[in-house]
């Protein structure tokens, strides 16, 4: 995947809430809530097209992902039974790597990410180092079996404090997770509009 490699303060700042789900920019907001930039060039009002932008915008860099990924992950979702921005959000938070970020292995999901591409999860017992595989219902998470990866990943469930989300089973002890259930809207810290991102996408 392209990496973004603009500033994260910037693109908060331009977005106007915290993405990335790290105190350090929510306090940034709190500081410069304005967007970056001189203040004579900073936007005023949003056409309609501005302001269903802006909201596709916030998903795809809370959930890490590009443009193609996004738009794939879109096409995906409007084939599926269902409302399609609802649908949307549910193929998101069932990203592999979103779901190692929700059971607390990781304080964001590009470290979530991080630990994927290093081979450090397992699904149904499998090695899976694909960030964008999607999990099901009954599918088992869990760590790989050396004495490091263990010893990394309780340090971070140990000092992580979010609560895990209803459709996800955890265990601290044992470090394993599991897919009770879909997620649905009510599941997802709403970030963004979805309606307006579906609303972009069919024009």
């Amino acid at each position: 995947m392209s990496r973004n490699l603009d500033p994260k303060g910037k693109i908060v700042r331009h977005l106007g809430t915290n993405v990335f789900g790290n105190e350090k920019y929510q306090r940034l907001l709190e500081k410069r809530p304005n967007p970056p930039g001189p203040i004579k060039q900073r936007r005023g009002r949003l056409s309609e097209y501005g302001v269903q932008l802006l909201e596709k915008q916030k998903l795809r860099f809370a959930y890490g992902l590009n443009e193609r990924q996004f738009r794939n992950t879109f096409v995906k979702a409007k084939q599926m039974k269902g409302v399609t921005g609802e649908n949307l959000l549910s193929l998101l938070e069932r990203r592999l790597d979103n779901v190692v970020y929700a059971l607390g292995f990781a304080k964001t999901r590009a470290q979530a990410r991080q630990i994927v591409n290093h081979a450090h999860i397992r699904v149904n017992d499998r090695k899976v180092d694909i960030p964008s595989f999607t999990v099901c219902v009954g599918d088992k998470i869990s760590i790989a079996a050396n004495d490091a990866t263990k010893k990394f990943l309780q340090a971070l469930v140990a000092d992580n404090t979010h609560t895990v989300p209803e459709w996800l089973e955890f265990s601290k002890v044992e470090l394993k997770g599991e897919i009770k259930r879909l997620p649905e809207k009510h599941d997802v810290t709403v970030i963004a509009d979805e309606h307006l991102v579906v609303e972009l996408y069919s024009k």
